[in-house]
Formats: structure tokens, sequence, C-alpha cells
């Protein structure tokens, strides 16, 4: 069984091992417990409802090209890989598919082998991402000698020495992309500068720095341009109007929660031919949003459920823009909203996804502007089940555009011109209807992680002015909730109607994670429960038991260090996070491109006119599920170092003053500390720490000194003193000023214990008396 499993990671399901094995009736239930026996004894892994064996490839990857064997074949290696060794993939020589050559890297589908001393794993290139030059990025400075120099902006790369005729043209504090020439043996290495991308002081230099460091593509091909410029405001033809009366089951692409719909057949059985776009011009829809935001994809509006037979149950309605109305498969922004995958946001600026003709213009749910847009109508019951839902093609005009703080002042007791008018007749109603969404949430008990998020506020000049956390206001849970539900309704219907699409997924934490939580929470007299079907409830349990606790913020970090990432796949898992079945992102089209993907199913499923999913990019989901999760996970790493850059410029005046901080990772090497009042981390050796000689113990994520027991762990309080700061690295170090603690757990005995063990085993053994 292991062996097929390793063999055919593709076909590792459930039903598709019973099916290989031809087992049937009650040999079915001795291939579940030999399942469950063979993932207790760390064989197998169960990931996306396939099983694989630890420290095994996805069968879809994004890889790396580093080199070749003796026989010319290129060879690779995973680029994101949770282990301590990288298995090697020897690359399948292609003719039809798209070359490759070393220093690459490609989305490619991976194969296991049964050679033991040769790759691992070979694979077939199903995609060559853009090589990235070879070019580095730091800044340009003018020493007092006349020399030039560039001051490194990545923690790893060294400064180089250029030479008077390889300026082109740099000013002092210009951010340059160099070309670094071969290490000499003595003195620094020198480079020569291929294009200055402006000067360090200029508004939004510090994001620059990321986005080239991370290839994220931000200015827009002429093409691309063009063919937004072209496009028309969409007029509303000869449109039905919407439905008086909530749609009830029987109705066209209806469905009774939480049973899917029936049947599958692509359209929906409607002709896009006659389609008509709804006219919902006169429904009071509105926006609530940040107060500085620029697109709005998202309107909501709510109403009591005048149905006798759903007492207490509320209609909800939330209109989505239309992006699919524009944006055409395989066209050239098509294409590039692809390549892009995400629109990426900084504190200074925002890497669209889509140019400002679309993302600002034409789909931006404007107040009194009419827009088409995908709208999706639930009903639930008084307990906040969904009852039934339905979707439609619409025109709408928001009635308004409000933002979080605005609203809840409202709702609050202190209107303004704007909600005034609209207090009782809009805004009471959708807090009314996310009363009763929330009883549904609470029965559901999705994970309840106390982490708050940071806010950086900028000058003009385009540094920091101050950091803030944003009070969590009931709008903004109200409004997360109603796309929660937008996005299930969006899943639902599309795997009722057997049409192919791109789920959001949210694995369960492995066992090694559950069992090195396990672990830690020993260590702090708390118990967290075994078995292979984990729930968030379990750890919401955890996490009450520390409510307001000292421990508090240390068991929420512990734990979200447990769960698994967050990705795209058309392989549905359910989302764990959420405690969901069913999940895919249909709420914001226009800075995602999976909720464009989502969008055309929808349409194509539902028989909702042109723009539908077509058969070629159905051919290629789990290709763009992939894409557009690696444009995530790069987004992140980029939105980060940029904050880290801008707290540590921020910061560098401050040498040698005093902060208080909160450990945020422990090592072998020192402790990462985060000061919470800016939300920066820096680093402080171990070798600075003190007289005493620090141990790592890694279940209890703490540092604690062999000979007096005490020490520091994940979490604890510290009042640390600025030592360094290096801002463009984003790097910053510091001096530890508070003196170790004793640990839970009395770590330093079970050492001492293992010291003397160790000790007596290596003496020689004298005759027993």
């Amino acid at each position: 069984m292991l062996r097929y499993i390793a063999e055919n990671p593709d076909r590792s399901g459930k039903r598709e091992i019973a099916k290989a094995f031809a087992l049937r009736g009650e040999d079915r239930v001795w291939l579940k417990d030999m399942l469950r026996d063979l993932a207790d004894e760390g064989l197998l892994e169960k990931k996306r409802k396939r099983h694989i064996r630890p420290g095994a490839l996805p069968h879809v990857t994004v890889l790396e090209i580093y080199g070749r064997d003796p026989d010319g074949n290129l060879l690779a290696r995973p680029a994101d890989f949770d282990g301590p060794v990288p298995p090697i993939v020897a690359i399948r020589a292609s003719r039809s598919g798209p070359a490759a050559g070393i220093g690459d890297k490609v989305l490619a589908k991976t194969f296991p082998t049964d050679d033991e001393t040769g790759p691992a794993y070979t694979a077939r290139v199903m995609k060559v991402f853009e090589k990235r030059s070879e070019a580095v990025l730091g800044v340009f400075r003018v020493l007092k000698d006349g020399t030039f120099r560039i001051e490194p902006v990545e923690r790893r790369q060294p400064e180089l020495v250029v030479d008077k005729e390889f300026s082109n043209g740099a000013k002092s504090g210009d951010l340059v992309e160099v070309e670094p020439a071969r290490a000499p043996r003595y003195g620094l290495p020198k480079a020569k500068v291929l294009q200055v991308l402006g000067s360090l002081t200029s508004e939004k230099a510090v994001s620059m720095i990321a986005i080239h460091a991370h290839d994220i593509p931000h200015i827009f091909p002429a093409e691309v341009l063009t063919e937004a410029e072209a496009l028309k405001p969409l007029e509303l033809g000869a449109q039905s109007p919407p439905p008086l009366t909530p749609p009830r089951k029987g109705d066209a692409n209806v469905s009774d929660s939480p049973s899917p719909l029936r049947g599958g057949v692509r359209g929906g059985g409607k002709a896009s031919e006659g389609f008509a776009r709804e006219d919902w011009r006169d429904l009071p829809l509105v926006t609530i949003d940040p107060a500085d935001a620029k697109d709005h994809d998202d309107a909501v509006f709510a109403r009591a459920d005048e149905d006798e037979k759903n007492p207490g149950g509320v209609i909800v309605t939330v209109a989505i823009a239309d992006v699919a109305a524009y944006v055409r498969p395989g066209a050239a922004l098509d294409r590039e909203a692809l390549k892009r995958g995400n629109s990426v946001y900084f504190p200074d600026r925002v890497v669209p996804m889509l140019p400002e003709r679309i993302s600002n213009d034409l789909c931006s749910l404007r107040e009194g502007e009419e827009r088409p847009a995908m709208a999706v109508r639930m009903t639930f019951s008084a307990e906040g089940r969904k009852i039934r839902h339905s979707f439609h093609r619409v025109m709408m005009k928001s009635a308004a555009k409000l933002a979080y703080v605005q609203a809840q002042a409202t709702i609050d007791g202190v209107p303004d011109d704007k909600t005034g008018p609209i207090l009782e007749t809009v805004l009471k109603p959708l807090w009314d209807a996310y009363a009763v969404v929330k009883r549904g949430r609470d029965a559901r008990q999705p994970l309840e992680l106390d982490l708050p998020e940071r806010k950086i506020l900028l000058k003009q000049d385009g540094t920091v002015d101050k950091v803030i956390v944003p009070e969590r206001l009931d709008a903004h849970k109200l409004i997360e909730e109603f796309m929660i539900q937008a996005n299930v309704a969006a899943a639902e219907t599309l795997e009722g109607r057997k049409q192919p699409l791109i789920y959001r997924i949210h694995d369960a934490p492995s066992l090694a994670k559950q069992e090195s939580l396990r672990e830690f929470l020993q260590t702090l007299s708390l118990s967290l429960a075994r078995g292979a079907q984990m729930r968030p409830a379990q750890f919401n349990a955890i996490l009450e038991r520390v409510r307001g606790a000292d421990n508090e913020s240390l068991v929420n970090e512990v734990v979200l260090r447990s769960q698994s990432q967050a990705e795209y796949s058309p392989a549905n898992i359910g989302h764990f996070g959420l405690n969901l079945h069913r999940y895919a992102h249909f709420t914001s089209p226009i800075r995602r491109y999976a909720d464009l993907i989502v969008h055309r199913a929808l349409i194509a499923a539902l028989g909702l006119g042109p723009g539908g999913l077509t058969r070629e990019e159905e051919s290629r989901l789990e290709e763009t599920a992939a894409l557009i999760s690696t444009t995530e996970r790069r987004a992140m790493a980029a939105e980060r170092e940029t904050v880290d850059r801008l707290i540590a410029g921020y910061l560098a005046g401050r040498v040698d003053e005093r902060f208080d901080a909160r450990v945020s990772g422990v090592t072998k090497a020192g402790l990462f500390v985060q000061l919470p009042q800016y939300g920066a981390d820096g680093f402080i050796p171990v070798s600075s720490l003190g007289g005493d000689y620090y141990i790592y113990d890694e279940t209890a994520r703490a540092l604690f000194g062999e000979r007096s027991g005490k020490g520091y762990q994940l979490a604890d309080r510290v009042e640390v003193r600025l030592i360094e700061v290096a801002p463009l690295a984003g790097a910053m170090r510091f001096e530890m000023l508070s003196e170790p603690k004793p640990l839970p757990g009395s770590r330093r005995s079970f050492h001492k214990a293992k010291g003397r063990q160790r000790a007596s085993q290596s003496r020689p053994r004298g005759r027993r008396r």
C-alpha cells in the first residue's frame, strides 16, 4: 500500500486506494483503520484528501533548477520544502513543453522514482517563471574620499565597489540595480550600475526595494493599458426586475444548505444567448470599507424575512463587482492579472492586479454610479443557518459609500448627515442580520485566535508617523461574516453543478505539529486531546482557558504557528480554520485572481451570459491554483519585509534607547524580540545573554541557563536596548536588560539528569557487587 501511494500521489485518496486493491464492504473498514495506523506510526500524512509519504513532494509544485547530472539532465530542488533535506528532482526532457535551464524557477508535475541511487523524483515542466536577473539592489553612496560604494539592502549581501565609469549617472542616496562582478582575491567585490530606480529619500522608495527583490510585476505593459482604456462602461440593456420575494426551493440556481445542488449540466440549463442582466439599481446596497479605500468591490443589504415559515429569519444580499464583464479569458488584461495573481498592499502604495481603469473606475462600486455586479441573495433561519441562496448577474447603484468607523458610530448613536437618513432603512437591518448570522458562526466554532494587527501610518514624505492597532469593530465583523457566507454559497453552487473551480483550502495541523504543540502545552499544565480528526473547537477550548492569563499571548502565538498555511486548490479538503466543508474566494475579484476564476465558473455553470470559464481554463486549474498560491506567498513576504524596513528606518535615530519588548522567536542562535508598540522584530544573539551557558529547549520554546535553570521563553515580556540598526535590510540588534526568570516544567533538572545519564554511560562498567 505504501508503495502504491508513493507511485500514485495523484490517486491516493481512500476511495482510489480501495478501487486499486479491489476492496469492498467490510474491507473498506479495514482500509480506514490501516491508513490511520500508518499515519499514527508517521509513515503517512493526509493532505487534500490524499495520502502522501512524510516529506513527499506535492504532485504539482514549484522547483528551482540548479544543475545537471553526468548525462546532462537538468536537476532541481523544491523551492519551498518543509523538511531537513530537500529531495533531488530530475527534469524530464520534453519536445512539446516549455524549455527550462539552470537558474530557472518552474512549475512542474512530480513523479516519485524507484531508483535508490539517483534522484527521488522526476518532473515534467508545466510553466517557466520569468527569469530573474543576476542583478542585486543597493543604495549608491559617495564616500568622503570620492569613491563609490553600494550599500546592501539584503542582510546577506556584501558591500560593493563601483568604478566611476560604471556609475551610470547615479547620485548618492539613489536606489540602484547593479550587476556584481566576480569577487577579487583581495578587497571588496566590484559592480556596475545597471539602472537607477530613484532616490531613497523619495516617497515609496522602501516598498520599491521589496518589489524588485521579489520580482513583483509593477508596471503594466502598454497593450494591457491600451486594452483597459478602450473599455466602455457597461450599460443596462433589456433587463428583468429583481424578484420581490426571496427565491424558493426549485428556483434556478438556488441551493438548500448544507446540501449542494443537484444536476451537473454545464450552463445550468439556461442559454447564455437569452441572458438579461437584472435591474437592481433601486436596491439600497451600501459599501463599507476602510476610510482610505480607493476600490470598492463589495456592497451589502439585508432585511427581515417576511416568510411566516421562517420566523426571525433574515435575507442578506451581497453584491460583488463584475470583473468578468470586462476582463475576458485570454485577453492581455487577463494574462497580466494571472501573472500578478493578486494585488500587493504596502504601507505606502498598492501594486494592483488590474489597471486603475478597472480597479478604481469601471469595477469599483462607486456611490451613485451604475455598476455591473455578481450578487448572491442568502436566506438564514433565526439560528443563523443558511436555508437557501441564489446568484444573480445585475446592474446596481450603490446608495452610500461608508467607512467602518462611520457606520459603527451611527449604530452607536452618533449619525452624520450621510448615515442618519439610512439608519432605520439600511444600517439597523444590516446589524440585525449580523446578529442572526453570528449565531450560526458561534455554533460553527471557527478558530478564534486573538492576535491584533498593527497598521503603519505614514507622513507625506513616506516615512513612518506612528503605528496603531485599529479597534476591531462590529462593522468589520459584519462585513467579514457576510463575505464568508457568500464564499460558501459560491462553493456550494459550483460543487452542486459539478463545475470545476478553485477552492480556498486550509488543512488541519499535521500530526507532527499537533504533537509538538501537545508537548509545549504540557509544560504549561494544559492538555490537547489526541486524535486524527482535530477540530477548531479543541484549540478554542485551550485559548479560552488562558484568556486573561499571563501566558495568553504565548499560547495564541504557538497555536497560530501550529496551523497549516491556507492555499488554493481545485481539490477540496475544506477550510479547517473557518470550520467549513466548502469554501471558495468569490468576494474580491478586483484584487485576487482566484475570485475571478470563481466568478467565471458561476457564469458558465448558471448560464449568466458571456465571460464564463472556458474549457481551456478548466484544464489548467491545477496549474493556476499553484501559481496564485505562489504569488500570494510572494506578496506576504514583500509586505512583511517592507514593514520591517520602514520601522527600522524609523528607529534608526534611537540607538541606545530602552524599549518594552516581547520574545517573538527562540532559536539556538538567540532570541527574536518584537516591540509591541511598533510591530518590529530584532535579534538578541545568545552570546550576549550573560555569563551562563544557554541551552535551546525546542519543546518549551525557550533558552535556559545550564547553571541557573533560568531563561527566556516565547512571548515573555522583557526590556531591551537598541544596539544597532540596518534600515535597508530591515534588521535591528538588541541587548537584553531583563534578568532571566525560572521556567515552568523544571527543564534544568531534566537536562541535568540527561547529562548524568550520558556521563554514566561513558564510564567503564565495573563488576556488579
